[in-house]
């Protein structure tokens, strides 16, 4: 009866035995800090929210948002460069500011590569082209082909705004004036909202901008749009052309496709880069995360591992730096 009742209490105790260990708590769980590197209410900053809400369940602990917004997303990434790397802070950090910024700026206050530990890409996008739709039907741009014909019989005459001198849509505009032999004036503004305005007053002709700003507008009918600045089509609007479908221009390798991703400080443990990878790839799971980024012109997107972000950002540096190049731009 001894043996029995020694074998039965072994065989209860196994399940306990074998029961995976939970992953402890972040910095001894304390609150993790999403820090969002532009104010609250734009598209980014929604993106950090939705990813911090789901973080917390994923991590089984309190998840806040911070926004610090200044100078382009450089003051928010800053903060995390140098954040304490115990797993209490990450940021969402844009591709532009890993891979063109070091070109922009003379002098950053942090080492992208150096001051930033590579977790996961959360999304990716793509600039989409948009002309004032009534001036597309006085001149006849029913296509992205009639557009940049266009502008080579009509040299500086076909306007483009842009949210400022640097940006994506600055240095697309550049990209395709360089590549296809394109002839669009490039107008910057100080900000996408009021070449907008003016794009809906005919005040200038055509943008590449980001997708949440200019959709809208495009559903309603004052823009027409002609093209994606992403060498593939992407699934929020299958049947606009991409970069991809303009190989007789020129442009068929051009790939402006931003993204975000989420950074940690530098030196972050190893173990809590993996705590934070399985966190990550737990949110974009999620068909409620994806389906409301859809409608941003965001697909989600996760990283085969952070050492997969890091050589991301590495093969696509030497094309930003050429853009950066072509444009002439320095913004210090």
């Amino acid at each position: 009866m001894l043996r029995r009742r020694s074998l039965m209490a072994g065989l209860a105790a196994l399940p306990a035995l074998a029961a995976p260990t939970l992953a402890q708590p972040l910095a001894g769980g304390r609150p993790l800090r999403v820090v969002v590197p532009f104010p609250p209410g734009g598209a980014i900053d929604l993106l950090g929210r939705l990813v911090a809400e789901r973080l917390g369940p994923a991590l089984g602990q309190g998840v806040v948002v911070e926004n610090r917004g200044g100078a382009g997303g450089i003051l928010g990434t800053d903060a995390v460069a140098k954040g304490p790397n115990d797993g209490s802070m990450i940021g969402v950090i844009g591709g532009a500011t890993m891979t063109a910024y070091p070109f922009l700026y003379s002098k950053l206050p942090f080492d992208p590569v150096k001051d930033l530990t590579p977790l996961s890409l959360i999304n990716t996008g793509a600039l989409i082209c948009v002309v004032n739709a009534e001036v597309a039907a006085q001149k006849g741009w029913t296509d992205f082909r009639k557009l940049v014909a266009y502008s080579k019989a009509h040299p500086d005459q076909v306007k483009m705004g842009s949210s400022g001198p640097g940006t994506s849509s600055h240095l697309c505009i550049e990209a395709v004036n360089a590549m296809a032999g394109a002839r669009f004036l490039h107008v910057p503004y100080r900000g996408g909202a009021p070449a907008i305005t003016d794009l809906l007053a005919g005040t200038i002709d055509m943008m590449f901008d980001v997708t949440p700003a200019l959709v809208p507008h495009v559903q309603s009918g004052k823009f027409k749009a002609l093209t994606l600045s992403s060498k593939a089509r992407m699934d929020f609007m299958p049947d606009l052309p991409a970069m991809g479908d303009f190989a007789d221009l020129g442009l068929g390798d051009l790939d402006i496709s931003p993204w975000n991703a989420l950074m940690a400080p530098a030196n972050t443990p190893e173990p809590v880069v993996k705590q934070l990878f399985e966190a990550i790839k737990k949110v974009a799971a999620d068909p409620t995360f994806v389906s409301k980024l859809k409608p941003l012109g965001y697909d989600v997107v996760v990283s085969e591992s952070p050492a997969a972000l890091a050589a991301q950002v590495a093969r696509e540096t030497p094309m930003w730096r050429r853009l950066v190049e072509i444009s002439g731009t320095k913004l210090d």
